[in-house]
């Protein structure tokens, strides 16, 4: 199995009216920040244009009902996608992608 990426792209705003341009089906997702190269959320999902949608999102929990983050208090952010046809295709290529990661750093180390 090969996995593609898609090139990087700006995070939208939606204040701006900008959208997001992402698969509606299983795959993974990559958001970093623009400036640093910073990972800011990866994830296998089954639906990565929903998944996208959330970053930057509070939870639910007590503390967000208090001190609710809007987006403008997101940094800069990029993102990219792979597509997959199921979600157990994202998982073992997202797990791959981490070891490759891992041993990377490990080297660089």
């Amino acid at each position: 199995m090969i996995t593609t990426w898609g090139e990087w792209k700006r995070y939208p705003k939606a204040a701006l009216g900008q959208t997001l341009e992402a698969p509606i089906g299983p795959g993974i997702y990559e958001v970093r920040d623009a400036k640093t190269g910073a990972l800011f959320a990866f994830g296998a999902v089954d639906n990565v244009a929903e998944a996208l949608a959330r970053v930057g999102v509070p939870s639910r929990s007590l503390k967000s009902w208090f001190a609710r983050a809007s987006q403008a208090d997101l940094p800069d952010l990029e993102y990219r996608t792979c597509a997959t046809h199921t979600k157990a295709a994202a998982k073992i290529a997202a797990d791959r992608m981490i070891g490759r990661r891992e041993a990377y750093l490990a080297g660089a180390a």
